[in-house]
């Protein structure tokens, strides 16, 4: 039985300028114990998709099932099996960190669970600050403590939806440690969004891109990077390229990427660079990563949503 099964899932809005179809049957499923990503520019569906999952938005058609569970015909069941840390920094201001979870087991029926909430304060660097009441937090620990109520009822599935967007390198480092231990050591399931292309890779054995509401790759990780062209000329420039190296390029500020398969194609963009007048500086060459692919997948008009959102060039 599959963790969490997508079954050919469709969402419509009604605008005043027509239906706007948010998915267009969507369906693939994640096996138990997989850390799978699920990547995609702004609007092409990854919220909508976990809000669908989370039960907190109803499709239009199509099922969706965690652990053989009806997320909307048994909604309570469908819940206990899933642990969702949320994009949006929501908290309750009157409780300290240790009561904050105490009261989200209840709302489990969970009791006697000291013992993982210490875990978890441990885990999540989060030990000093359990008697602190949530509005003194930092945004960094808040985030922290949305990911300890995420887990404090042992969920099979962890949903984290965007995780690490606007956070620092340490709790990044924190969350993924912690996170990927549960993976090897419980067998937990994991479901990551994130604009980081770079942690999708590191972390995801498989990954599905969605576009515009479809599902236009769902792959192994190492499949989809044999995908890519196998090298890319990176330099930087302040001159304006020509508009057909422009077409192809990942541009953010003066650092430029184009995909070179071989010399040949290497020496191809430079002569072009020479001709237009542009000087690169810092000439390398790299292999292409996961960014490449989703970048091909997903259309050029992508560049502009996925470089927006903080990737890392």
């Amino acid at each position: 039985m599959s963790a969490v099964s997508f079954q050919d899932v469709s969402k419509t809005y009604s605008t005043p300028r027509g239906d706007f179809h948010a998915l267009q049957s969507v369906s693939f499923d994640i096996e138990p114990g997989e850390f799978f990503g699920l990547l995609g520019p702004n609007g092409a569906g990854k919220t909508t998709l976990i809000s669908i999952l989370a039960g907190l938005a109803r499709a239009s058609s199509g099922r969706v099932l965690v652990h053989g569970k009806d997320v909307q015909v048994d909604y309570q069941e469908a819940r206990r099996q899933l642990g969702v840390v949320p994009q949006e920094l929501v908290f309750d201001p009157f409780f300290s960190v240790r009561e904050t979870l105490r009261i989200q087991s209840g709302y489990f029926g969970i009791r006697r669970n000291e013992a993982w909430i210490d875990e978890l304060l441990e885990g999540l660097g989060l030990s000093d600050k359990a008697g602190a009441n949530m509005r003194q937090l930092s945004g960094g620990m808040k985030r922290r403590v949305l990911i300890a109520q995420a887990l404090v009822h042992k969920p099979p599935v962890i949903v984290l939806d965007e995780p690490t967007a606007g956070v620092d390198v340490e709790l990044r480092q924190t969350l993924w440690q912690f996170v990927s231990g549960l993976n090897r050591r419980m067998g937990s399931t994991v479901l990551l969004t994130t604009h980081y292309l770079e942690e999708a890779e590191a972390l995801c054995g498989r990954i599905a891109m969605l576009k515009q509401g479809r599902v236009v790759a769902l792959e192994s990780t190492s499949a989809l990077l044999a995908r890519a062209a196998s090298n890319v000329l990176r330099f930087k420039t302040d001159a304006a390229l020509p508009s057909d190296l422009a077409t192809q390029a990942r541009i953010t500020g003066r650092v430029v990427q184009l995909p070179a398969n071989d010399a040949l194609a290497v020496e191809r963009i430079l002569s072009r660079l020479r001709e237009a007048g542009v000087a690169p500086e810092d000439i390398e060459i790299r292999k292409a990563d996961l960014e490449d692919v989703f970048l091909d997948l997903t259309g050029s008009g992508a560049r502009a949503a996925v470089l927006e959102s903080g990737v890392p060039a």
